[in-house]
């Protein structure tokens, strides 16, 4: 199947470009989780969204979530790697599966941070940003899930079940716990920074100040990828992508909004980028449609 539009980014940039895209009776599909944000769902209030003020993350959330509910909007839980232009389309890969979309939309937030030593060198060479989509690589090796968030854990225990053996690094804080009660007991915590990953033709240690463990596969788990990575030719601006008014990126029929648009990072701001680019990817197809009838 073809959509007509794959939205990328569950939070509120892409849910807004999936109820407009929806709206205007588009074949739509929306990647995401069903947090829908983690950001949004962890802000303790939110004061500057027009119409709802005092109100938590949470709640905020949940109006946005009964909102693409009550439209049938429903959120696929695939993870998207790389996307590729194809020329008249795209083609959005997630592990094994393939997704085929005329237009896309990149809503998945920025991503905070430098990338680690050798993360960026060694993409696509031991080094990933999905562990469900490329477990099956890993069947009886020794892997290092670098988590950046709690859902990283969910990751670890899924690649552990396959691998000889799973090191789990947190990047985020927990509560001075030496291991989370949500991590497989024979997975190994290093509760140290890492410094480089290093290989030779493919990845094979991760350096700390103090030691280094032998790896045959690194998986940074993010909130977000580096636009750059995501979409091989997009033109970014530090970290994030180049856009103009009506969200066009340099690559024809790809939009971008929210966070990864730019600065503010704002709600509202992003709800609106999200309604500005599902319009303008449906113009690029209405386009497209005359440009077909013309031939």
């Amino acid at each position: 199947m073809r959509y007509d539009i794959a939205i990328v980014g569950s939070g509120p940039a892409g849910l807004s470009a999936a109820v407009n895209a929806k709206i205007r009776n588009k074949k739509i599909i929306l990647f995401g989780n069903e947090n829908l944000s983690n950001k949004l769902q962890k802000a303790p209030e939110i004061n500057n969204y027009l119409g709802f003020y005092e109100i938590s993350g949470e709640e905020l959330k949940d109006k946005f979530k009964n909102h693409v509910d009550s439209m049938g909007i429903e959120i696929t839980n695939h993870k998207i790697t790389n996307i590729y232009a194809m020329g008249d389309y795209f083609a959005l890969i997630s592990g094994e599966n393939m997704f085929e979309a005329i237009t896309v939309i990149l809503a998945t937030g920025i991503q905070y941070g430098k990338p680690i030593k050798g993360e960026e060198e060694y993409l696509g060479r031991g080094v990933g940003y999905c562990a469900t989509c490329d477990a099956p690589l890993y069947r009886d090796k020794r892997v290092a899930i670098i988590g950046y968030n709690k859902e990283a854990e969910e990751e670890a225990n899924f690649l552990n079940e396959i691998a000889s053996k799973t090191y789990f690094i947190p990047m985020y804080k927990r509560e001075g716990l030496m291991r989370s009660n949500h991590l497989d007991n024979n997975i190994e915590v290093i509760n140290e920074r890492p410094v480089e990953i290093k290989g030779e033709i493919l990845v094979n240690q991760v350096s700390f100040k103090t030691k280094e463990i032998d790896v045959d596969g690194v998986f940074v788990i993010k909130d977000s990828a580096s636009p750059k990575t995501l979409v091989p030719g997009l033109e970014v601006e530090g970290a994030h992508v180049k856009v103009d008014i009506n969200m066009n990126t340099n690559i024809r029929g790809c939009f971008a909004c929210g966070d990864i648009a730019g600065k503010p990072y704002s709600y509202i701001k992003a709800a609106g980028q999200g309604q500005i680019a599902a319009i303008n990817a449906v113009s690029y197809l209405d386009q497209l449609k005359i440009k077909e009838k013309v031939k």
